[in-house]
């Protein structure tokens, strides 16, 4: 078989990296090559941001160093058993495309992963290489995240910590049983240690900071991981449950949900068709309640419907409003913050305002329009000087008066 050039790998383990949405790169720490030192930069003018269909960003470099796989995984298009094409990085081509890439101006740093060859900790090894090479031997200082493996020896992990900026481990799917079903070769507990490990470290690192200037850094933008949706039973319910216990005991930086997506050769197992984009759009709004708005885990249950799924028409803010009426009007000119984020249609940005705006006057109901995007929604859940709704907040039909309006898009529209 002839050898493939860069190029050709390149489309290949670009393409297969696709499906991993845990690349976001917020939180590190500002470092910059001013003054002729080193190469790259984390934040600041000179980086290319391009956008996926689906509206994620992909200013990384995004790939993968090999999909060749020992493991077979049901719902990964890299499985042993899948019949794609493969291809193979060495860890200087990465590191030369992620130089070239930079230079370009076509990228702020590089996303890393990787299918499982020979083991888990040669695989690893390679992944640490070529984040040792771009900082050590190029002083690289851009953004570096690298997708760990939690079968990997632990100091192997810990080395990928000291190069990375982020660090992260997919949990994969979000019960044990579909875990055992879909993905034999990966056990949960080793998972879970994994995570706990890493985030041992990111404490003692930041401790060692406070108290050595000179102490190493580790993973200073956190760690991070990602669930599958729809490829399993597991509902809504199950999703949020399990994404509050992985914040909560491993000071995660954010849980990324990516929808399942029909794969060529399935295993029969899997489903037939993909969830609605919607449904990961409505976990994402539901994590930022309880990240932001103050909302727990068992509220944002009490928001789904009966089959333990977020309702696909509304917000699932929206949902807990209208379900838990009694809480509502609330009185903008003296409801606290915290009563004031309850509101369908109010924002951190909306109550910021608000809270500000009333120290110095009496709010009406012009003037909570000012202060926020959509006045029709928040309507019905508010009292000012001049508004009260009345019988509106306990309407029956309420539900599909807020409800966005279904459109048909024209294809040929101008």
């Amino acid at each position: 078989m002839a050898s493939q050039t860069i190029i050709q790998k390149l489309r290949i383990l670009a393409d297969a990296a696709k499906y991993d949405a845990s690349c976001a790169s917020s939180g590190t720490a500002k470092k910059n090559s001013l003054g002729g030192k080193g190469i790259g930069s984390t934040e600041g003018m000179g980086i290319c941001h391009a956008y996926a269909p689906d509206g994620r960003c992909i200013s990384l470099l995004k790939v993968l160093l090999t999909n060749h796989c020992i493991f077979d995984c049901h719902y990964c298009i890299n499985r042993k058993s899948s019949n794609v094409e493969r291809a193979r990085f060495t860890p200087q081509e990465v590191v030369d495309l992620t130089l070239n890439f930079y230079r370009r101006n076509y990228i702020e740093g590089l996303f890393l992963s990787s299918g499982i060859i020979r083991n888990s900790n040669h695989t690893m090894e390679q992944l640490v290489e070529v984040a040792r090479i771009l900082r050590e031997e190029h002083d690289f200082r851009g953004y570096i995240h690298l997708k760990t493996i939690p079968e990997a020896d632990p100091e192997i992990i810990h080395q990928a910590g000291l190069y990375a900026d982020r660090v992260s481990i997919n949990v994969e799917l979000p019960t044990d049983s579909g875990l055992t079903r879909l993905a034999p070769d990966k056990n949960a507990r080793q998972i879970e240690g994994a995570l706990a490990k890493t985030t041992s470290d990111i404490v003692e690192a930041k401790d060692a900071k406070k108290r050595f200037r000179h102490a190493p850094r580790f993973a200073p933008a956190g760690q991070s991981t990602q669930m599958i949706v729809g490829a399993d039973a597991a509902t809504d319910s199950d999703i949020v449950g399990k994404a509050s216990t992985l914040y909560n005991s491993f000071s995660l930086r954010r849980v990324y949900y990516s929808a399942f997506s029909p794969i060529p050769d399935a295993s029969a197992v899997l489903p037939l068709k993909r969830p609605p984009l919607i449904r990961e759009h409505r976990l994402y709004q539901s994590d930022w309640l309880m990240r932001f708005y103050g909302y727990k885990p068992g509220e944002i249950v009490q928001a789904a419907e009966k089959d333990g799924n977020l309702p696909l028409d509304i917000d699932p803010k929206l949902a807990w409003a209208l379900k838990f009426r009694d809480a509502f009007p609330v009185d903008v000119n003296r409801a606290s913050r915290e009563q004031l984020l309850r509101v369908p249609g109010l924002g951190t940005t909306s109550v910021k305002r608000i809270l500000a705006a009333r120290r110095h006057r009496t709010l009406r109901l012009d003037d909570v329009a000012k202060l926020t995007l959509s006045i029709t929604k928040v309507r019905p859940f508010i009292v000012t000087c001049d508004w009260r709704p009345t019988f509106l907040t306990d309407r029956a039909d309420l539900r599909s008066m807020l409800a966005p309006k279904q459109e048909q898009l024209e294809l040929f529209a101008a």
